[in-house]
């Protein structure tokens, strides 16, 4: 059978080529445009930017205005910071500027390629967003790259932890605005908990170019980000849960590896409710009655602790705490807790202090955050992969973009050994040979404990120069991976993606003069050492090329090919040479979860000797394959997670416009008339049914909710004595008094104090009202998926039940609202009054997506960190902090005392997300 799809290939390359030719012309007529900008003065070069904007309001478009407004930032650039955008470098910002992902190799140059389209789309003054994967690569980026902006006369500012309202506030008024994925979705969620207009920091969502999209738009949309309160403590119940786990067997419990869900079998359920019992904690006699739900819950997170959460894997303890290790990069994520009681089974299991629950207060998933913006574009190393999901999520098309040089690495077949002690032998051998000949070795680790089991097996083979890049070691991240290139280096790593330093071959130079230089002042002796340090690197360079260029060697396959790419890309940059190889032994994860039972007992009667390997094309293939089942299952994980998270969204937009709304309103009075209203006619209908007799209406409770919603005494009995009322002439009647009560007291306050009020009274109602919406949407969440067993789509049930429980807050909100309005007074505080109480205490779980750190928790080992924000993030000796000035206190753990001497957690005294 002829291949036609191969011939076409052939003949007129794929569609990527085909687009990526479609970018040529107008390259060329940016390379026709470089004479001409070269010879501008800078003044000229700059007052193009104002030259630009003129054009745009005189009815050009963006798209009109690209070639010469590329062609003047690539002058500006070579200017300014001596780069000049390479021709593939265009075609990215081109790329970039149609909504789209440009995939670009590892050290291809994505930050200069992002102030082609920054600098075009910002021309419009509605703010451009370029969004980095932690503060460090924002600060780095925008001073840099702010350089070339600035010399065009537009505006640059970062927004990073620590800053307050004002500042923030200034910073998303600049043209350009560097941030952080986490600092982002926060402001937003902040600013719709915000009760003025005025109070509020971002001013739209106009363009955004996220770097590192795949690990924003996909690793971290698994979890949404959310601002929380505490709960009550219910650290005994989950000590008492831990307790009985212990005690089952295993026909008590069944385990699902592939679908991480761990649950009771009829036996196991038996004893559960036996033990239940006689720690007094059963209600009724099943464990399944409704009055057990909140024990169910427990239980089974219990279950999940001891059963699918393995430590040193999933998370390790520090300090008494229990911290998650990502599964994508491996390393520790302080801050970040898993919902629902999870963590708190977690800290339950290993004996530490259980951390009380928090309540949602606010919450929004990065998919439907980033979907809020009106043009969306994301650059990476590695997103074909996940092409089809940019597609359906967001709309994005990947076009891969191809490197300034040919790719030189060799990517060998995988080796795969029957089991993993000969999979680690052939290791170790494998890296003392590349050490030897000098070639630099890159291991890639899937996990903590098999890095550090790895650098146990280098020891005990006499093979002690190495460096372990890992959650454990994450304070020396920078330097190591600096070094990473020098020859003969060892370095293994848990994950490579996305850690905002290259690996260069010889070593990173500006790294090593910023370590080694630092104490020197003296401009002569400084200039001198950055000299002898630049011909070092040169020659160790050379010498690392001529070992072949770094060798990336991965000890598993991880379960997504992006990661796998991501390791080996590390490789090869610029031109250079280099080699990657897989070693894999048939009792890895990924091998085993897919059958290799069957080719475990192929293999022997093959007469595989042990230490063999076998390599084929056909075996990478086989993994490619799986890999490619694994993606495939875990992008309808998150598909469907995206679909109920989509009705909670459609619900959140109600409640935030509705907010804004509401502040911007200069007076809100037809509202509340109209929630009064409503009120009185829901009042009416509840206790006097349609077309019922008259014995048959609740006059009582009509009495009684009137006196509770509408502070209202009024004489039900005696009209409804009267001969020939009906409802309609109670309802006028009601609503006559309520509107007198409403206007009387709206007279005695006077207008501005009575819209305040109103405003106040509507805002504080309807926050509190949506935090209790959310917990019950959790709760639906979490049980609605039983619906299933009756042949009903779970989905469909959810949107219908979601949807009652909106309804249902609304009239909720109109109740309570009118009730509290009925009832207000003004009180003339005495001199002596107590001061107001403080805000209910929240806190924000803001995770960097690729280093795992919380940048509310102590930002260790942030490279650069110190040099950024010395007051704040050094660390003070404890002698040296004055309690009465914070100023004095520098860097602060979120665990430490606070140095207040309150006695409270820092985290929940000064340091308390506000």
């Amino acid at each position: 059978m002829v291949n036609f799809g191969g011939i076409a290939k052939k003949l007129f390359g794929s569609s990527n080529d085909r687009l990526i030719r479609s970018y040529r012309p107008r390259v060329e007529a940016i390379n026709a445009l470089e004479e001409e900008m070269q010879a501008l003065s800078d003044e000229d070069l700059a007052a193009r930017t104002e030259h630009f904007r003129e054009e745009l309001a005189n009815g050009k478009t963006v798209d009109d205005i690209l070639v010469p407004a590329f062609a003047t930032v690539r002058e500006a650039a070579r200017r300014v910071i001596g780069l000049r955008p390479f021709d593939v470098q265009l075609i990215g910002g081109m790329i970039l500027h149609e909504n789209s992902i440009a995939e670009m190799k590892t050290g291809e140059g994505k930050t200069l390629v992002a102030t082609l389209p920054v600098y075009l789309n910002a021309l419009t003054g509605k703010g451009v967003h370029v969004v980095t994967v932690n503060d460090y690569l924002a600060t780095r980026d925008a001073e840099w790259m702010g350089k070339v902006y600035s010399f065009l006369g537009m505006t640059t500012a970062t927004i990073i932890h620590g800053m307050d309202d004002e500042q923030r506030r200034a910073a998303y008024t600049c043209d350009v605005t560097y941030a952080t994925n986490n600092e982002l979705g926060f402001d937003y969620l902040r600013d719709n908990m915000k009760y003025e207009r005025g109070q509020m920091v971002q001013r739209g969502h106009n363009y955004a170019i996220v770097d590192e999209v795949d690990s924003i738009l996909i690793d971290e949309a698994r979890t949404p980000l959310i601002i929380s309160g505490p709960l009550d403590d219910r650290s005994e119940l989950y000590n008492t849960m831990d307790a009985f786990i212990p005690l089952l067997e295993e026909r008590d419990f069944e385990i699902d590896e592939k679908q991480r869900s761990a649950t009771f079998t009829e036996e196991g359920t038996e004893k559960l409710e036996g033990m239940l019992k006689e720690a007094d904690l059963l209600k009724g006699e099943s464990l399944y009655d409704v009055e057990n739900v909140a024990i169910v819950h427990h239980v089974n997170n219990a279950l999940k602790a001891h059963k699918l959460f393995t430590r040193d894997k999933d998370y390790i303890v520090r300090n008494g705490e229990i911290v998650i290790i990502d599964e994508f990069t491996g390393r520790m994520m302080p801050g970040r807790r898993y919902s629902e009681g999870q963590h708190q089974a977690l800290e339950a299991k290993e004996k530490v202090a259980i951390q009380p629950e928090n309540q949602t207060l606010a919450s929004i998933t990065f998919q439907n955050y980033f979907r809020m913006y009106d043009k969306l574009a994301g650059m990476t190393g590695t997103a074909s992969t996940e092409a089809e999901e940019f597609g359906n999520i967001y709309g994005l098309k990947v076009v891969e973009v191809p490197t300034n040089l040919p790719i030189k690495r060799a990517d060998e077949d995988d080796e795969v050994y029957r089991t993993a002690e000969e999979k680690f032998t052939a290791i170790v051998a494998e890296i003392r040979e590349a050490s030897e000949r000098g070639q630099p070795v890159l291991v890639g680790t899937t996990s903590i404990e098999k890095s550090e089991f790895l650098a146990d097996l280098l020891r005990k083979a006499d093979i002690k120069d190495f460096q372990v890049l890992n959650a454990r070691y994450h304070e020396q991240e920078a330097l190591i991976i600096a070094q990473a290139g020098v020859p003969g280096a060892i370095t293994i790593a848990t994950n490579m993606a996305g850690r905002g330093t290259d690996i260069q071959l010889g070593g990173n130079i500006d790294m090593r003069i910023s370590h080694e230089l630092a104490e020197i002042e003296d401009e002569a002796q400084r200039g001198q050492k950055e000299e002898k340090i630049r011909q070092e690197v040169q020659a160790l360079k050379e010498k690392a090329l001529a070992a072949g260029g770094l060798y990336v060697l991965a000890t598993e396959r991880h379960e997504s090919r992006r990661i796998d790419n991501q390791l080996r890309g590390r490789s090869g940059r610029q031109g250079d040479p280099g080699r990657s190889k897989f070693y894999l032994s048939l009792q890895d994860d990924l091998m085993r979860i897919f059958g290799s039972d069957r080719m475990d007992g192929m293999l022997k009667k093959l007469g595989l000797q042990e230490g063999e390997a076998i390599v084929h094309p056909w075996i990478n293939k086989a993994l490619e394959r799986a890999q490619k089942k694994v993606e495939a299952r875990n992008f309808d994980i998150r598909k469907n997670l995206l679909k109920f998270d989509d009705v909670m969204n459609d619900q959140r937009k109600v409640i935030f416009e509705q907010r804004l709304e509401l502040m911007d309103a200069e007076d809100i009075g037809e509202t509340t008339a109209d929630m009064r209203q409503e009120v009185v006619e829901s009042l009416v209908a509840r206790n006097i049914p349609e077309r019922a007799y008259a014995e048959q209406w609740n006059l009582q409770g009509l009495k009684e909710e009137t006196e509770k919603f509408l502070n209202l005494e009024v004489p039900i009995d005696e009209w409804a004595a009267e001969e020939g009322i009906a409802e309609d002439d109670i309802r006028e009647r009601l609503t006559t008094e309520v509107e007198k009560a409403a206007a009387d007291r709206a007279e005695r306050f006077g207008p501005e104090v009575m819209t305040y009020v109103e405003k106040s009274v509507v805002l504080q109602t309807l926050d509190h009202l949506w935090r209790e919406h959310l917990v019950n949407l959790d709760h639906l969440r979490s049980v609605i998926g039983f619906r299933g067993l009756a042949q009903r789509d779970p989905l469909q049930e959810y949107k219908a039940e979601a949807f009652e429980l909106f309804q249902s807050l609304l009239g909720n909100l109109r109740e309570t609202v009118t009730a509290q309005l009925m009832r207000v007074e003004l009180v003339r505080e005495a001199a002596d009054a107590p001061e107001p109480e403080p805000p209910q205490e929240m806190e924000g779980h803001h995770i960097d997506p690729t280093t795992g750190h919380d940048e509310f928790d102590e930002m260790e080992g942030e490279p650069g960190g110190l040099a950024l924000a010395p007051a704040q993030n050094r660390t003070v000796p404890a002698e040296q902090r004055d309690p009465n000035d914070p100023s004095t206190w520098g860097k602060v753990g979120r665990n430490e005392l606070c140095p207040c001497g309150s006695g409270k957690k820092y985290k929940h005294c000064h340091g308390a997300f506000k």
